[in-house]
């Protein structure tokens, strides 16, 4: 079985595409939590609020780091997404770390990120475009097979 981490931007339904298209494969998927009102707001649900942003912000970052760093830990392949309409810099730190951990790390941006990301890409093993790519990875990973 192959564990596969989904990190990075929430906005779209690319994990979706990747896990549907991955359907049959012996993967596990994991990832972070993706509503994006629970991620933001777990740390005060749980531990009580805060008056300063500042403070609960810091509060749910620190418990989905939690959850974050098991998932990236466990998993053989990390695909990290970098979407197109907000600057995600958690998904760039998941990147590091996964590549820190010595992870297999597949990226999956738009073309014009090429720039802003060339050290990020320089660490990944595959720098795919669209989900399927990655599904296509993914299968001739665990098959030998090559699409179509």
């Amino acid at each position: 079985m192959l564990n596969v981490y989904l990190s990075g931007e929430i906005h779209t339904d690319w994990r979706e595409q990747i896990m549907e298209g991955a359907a049959g494969l012996d993967i596990e998927f994991s990832a972070p939590v993706t509503d994006h009102a629970a991620s933001d707001d777990c740390g005060v649900a749980i531990l009580g609020g805060e008056a300063d942003k500042f403070w609960h912000d810091r509060k749910g970052a620190q418990i989905n780091a939690i959850r974050t760093r098991r998932g990236i830990e466990e998993a053989d392949v990390v695909v990290v997404r970098f979407g197109t309409q907000y600057k995600q810099w958690n998904a760039a730190f998941d990147a590091g770390y996964a590549a820190a951990l010595g992870k297999s790390l597949i990226i999956l941006q738009p073309k014009e990120h090429d720039h802003a990301l060339k050290e990020v890409d320089a660490a990944a093993l595959a720098v795919a475009r669209e989900p399927g790519q990655v599904v296509d990875i993914l299968r001739y990973v665990l098959t030998g097979s090559l699409p179509g």
